[in-house]
């Protein structure tokens, strides 16, 4: 499809003030909380899972030392795939274009159009984490109840209780207590939430405020004393005295769940992007027709290894 003057009519002609829609903003890049970006120089990139340990035993007097066995696992694949975006114009077209509109917007309109879709693409590995159609290395979905051990059965990082005081707190606790594939604790810890921008005032009140947001369940009925509607308990809020997420809060326009919540950790090697090729921009002219012809593309790939780097609730409803 190529465009030519019939469909830029309007920008051929004297008196036209201003084109709407060339001026828009993009939402900034969003992909950069949430993923390890490495560069890759193959077609594809494996990462395997690879078992410590186990807890050593008390050896008796006289008796021999225990040997322990490492293996691998499980192994991640990050497959590549080439992202890109072209438009064509006739050479008339670019002639009789009295506002110059294609030589100030050919390379911002291809950029939005090709960052929208990295975003989409990065908020995917987030909106399809609880989807058993979406499988991780060790074959499950990134947040689920059921990820399989070598020496510990099957490791949870996921719930379905709705972004709140309490159930943050709950989680924090879960996070606390991942568990090594022999079983072993990991000092893992809460960093930051992403949420959706239909939860980022909820996110606030909870993070923010002095005092706590849980009401008893005997202050359920009215509230207060005075049946005031306002909660009678001075407890502290913990997680904002215990600074339990230094990182802050991230919210992605991108995640498609108005009610799901996320919680980085601070284990490494989670979710990942590789850069197979950066974003690059090429114009040529097409010898035969004179049509001028602008292409932009770039080559990555999104994916996770390690699922403690994330704990996810999609949310009670």
């Amino acid at each position: 499809m190529t465009i030519n003057r019939g469909q830029i009519r309007k920008q051929t002609i004297p008196g036209l003030n201003a084109i709407l829609g060339a001026s828009y903003g993009s939402v900034p890049e969003q992909h950069t909380a949430l993923f390890e970006i490495e560069n890759s120089d193959r077609s594809f990139e494996e990462e395997v899972m690879f078992t410590d340990l186990g807890n050593a035993p008390v050896k008796t007097e006289g008796s021999s030392v225990q040997y322990d066995d490492m293996q691998e696992t499980w192994t991640s694949r990050y497959v590549h795939e080439t992202i890109s975006l072209a438009f064509s114009i006739t050479e008339e077209a670019m002639e009789d274009n009295l506002y110059d509109t294609f030589a100030k917007v050919r390379a911002k309109a291809l950029g939005r159009s090709m960052a929208q879709t990295k975003q989409i693409k990065a908020a995917a590995v987030f909106n399809n984490g609880f989807s058993s159609s979406y499988l991780g290395g060790d074959g499950v979905a990134l947040f689920s109840s059921s990820h399989p051990t070598i020496g510990d059965g099957n490791q949870s990082n996921t719930t379905n209780t709705d972004l709140s005081e309490s159930a943050l707190e709950t989680a924090t606790i879960n996070i606390s207590l991942f568990k090594d594939e022999r079983g072993k604790l990991i000092n893992a810890m809460a960093q930051s939430l992403h949420i959706p921008p239909q939860l980022m005032y909820t996110a606030h009140r909870i993070l923010h405020s002095t005092l706590s947001t849980t009401v008893n369940s005997s202050q359920a009925s009215g509230f207060g004393a005075a049946g005031d509607g306002v909660a009678a308990k001075n407890d502290i809020n913990a997680l904002r005295s215990m600074s339990v997420l230094p990182g802050g809060v991230f919210v992605n326009h991108y995640f498609t769940d108005t009610n799901a919540w996320f919680l980085k950790t601070n284990i490494s090697n989670g979710t990942k992007m590789f850069v197979r090729r950066p974003l690059s921009y090429n114009d040529d002219v097409d010898f035969n027709t004179g049509n001028i012809l602008y292409k932009v593309s770039e080559r990555y790939s999104f994916g996770w290894s390690d699922w403690r780097n994330w704990y996810g609730s999609s949310g009670s409803t």
